[in-house]
């Protein structure tokens, strides 16, 4: 089976407004690279501002699922919010969606873009699978805005907090809950941010990608209501090993033997997640190829392709899919 991963990773988000990388420029890790010098408060600060900028005005998601099934796809994940904490959904449990009214795309029928993705991969008869951040960098009890924020983690150690971190899991559990009772059938619960997990790392290093205290975002209750809402629905918790993660997700890398449980390589069609002007795209013999080689070992291959500010694909991206086809 291949899945076509149209994720704001297609990334599909504010990100795709500058045609950057998607969500870690507001990470302050080392690793990463901010053009022009600019500070991180002002950085951050115009980064949300996007939002007001974000008018996706040719997305087209019947275009998006036909050129899919054209490529012998059988199944989507959506992402509809990355670590910066943007839905792409019409949630309720934050103004920081895509349907608020200061992001111009709100009034169109489409709006709520991750609704109409799934319902027009669905009348494809396509898989229907959420990515979904257990991360949000925009929430005042995962980043507080009481302390500065080093690392990609929590900003504050929850076991000295423990009502602010139950605030965002409540915040987390809602949002779930949401996608997998407003949305029709869901296949996949594809959660992302592995480092959100039970496990804690009292040895973690100052400003290292680990802190000490765990991130227990309460997975059982979670999973619970995922199945409750959804019977039979594949999730997928990802790096954080344990019983909720049903299958593997090595990211664009093809495991060089067959692996020993279920897996599924994640891998841009081109260089990067989200849209980049600049991006090379993977021949269409490359492509292929990863696939034979990905099936024949086991796996399954998500295929990653970021749509434009405006939501249109790529011509590059169509063609390959069409030769994928062919």
């Amino acid at each position: 089976m291949v899945g076509l991963e149209v994720r704001n990773h297609p990334a599909l988000g504010l990100y795709s407004v500058l045609g950057i990388v998607e969500s870690w420029t507001l990470c302050s890790e080392d690793w990463i690279k901010r053009s022009g010098g600019v500070g991180y408060v002002e950085w951050k600060r115009h980064y949300e501002q996007l939002r007001t900028r974000f008018n996706p005005v040719k997305f087209d998601p019947a275009q998006w699922a036909e050129a899919a099934h054209a490529a012998g796809m059988r199944y989507v994940a959506f992402t509809t919010k990355h670590h910066d904490g943007f839905c792409m959904f019409g949630t309720a449990q934050t103004d920081y969606r895509v349907t608020t009214p200061d992001v111009p795309f709100h009034t169109t029928p489409r709006a709520n873009i991750a609704k109409a993705v799934f319902d027009a991969f669905r009348r494809r008869d396509f898989g229907i699978g959420a990515y979904f951040s257990k991360a949000d960098w925009h929430h005042p009890d995962y980043w507080s805005p009481l302390w500065a924020t080093p690392t990609r983690n929590s900003n504050y150690d929850v076991r000295k907090y423990p009502d602010m971190w139950k605030r965002f899991v409540d915040f987390t559990h809602a949002q779930i809950g949401e996608l997998t009772t407003q949305y029709g059938r869901v296949d996949l619960m594809w959660l992302a941010a592995g480092w959100v997990n039970a496990h804690a790392h009292p040895a973690a290093k100052a400003y290292s990608a680990d802190v000490p205290w765990a991130q227990d975002i309460d997975m059982p209750g979670l999973a619970a209501l995922v199945r409750r809402n959804q019977p039979g629905i594949v999730l997928v918790d990802r790096d954080a090993s344990g019983p909720y993660e049903n299958y593997r997700t090595p990211e664009q890398t093809v495991p060089d033997q067959p692996l020993p449980y279920p897996w599924e390589t994640c891998m841009t069609m081109g260089g990067s997640w989200s849209w980049n002007p600049h991006d090379t795209y993977k021949s269409p013999r490359e492509l292929v190829h990863t696939l034979v080689g990905i099936v024949a070992k086991g796996g399954n291959l998500l295929l990653g392709i970021g749509p434009q500010p405006d939501c249109e694909l790529l011509a590059v991206a169509l063609d390959r899919l069409c030769a994928i086809g062919a």
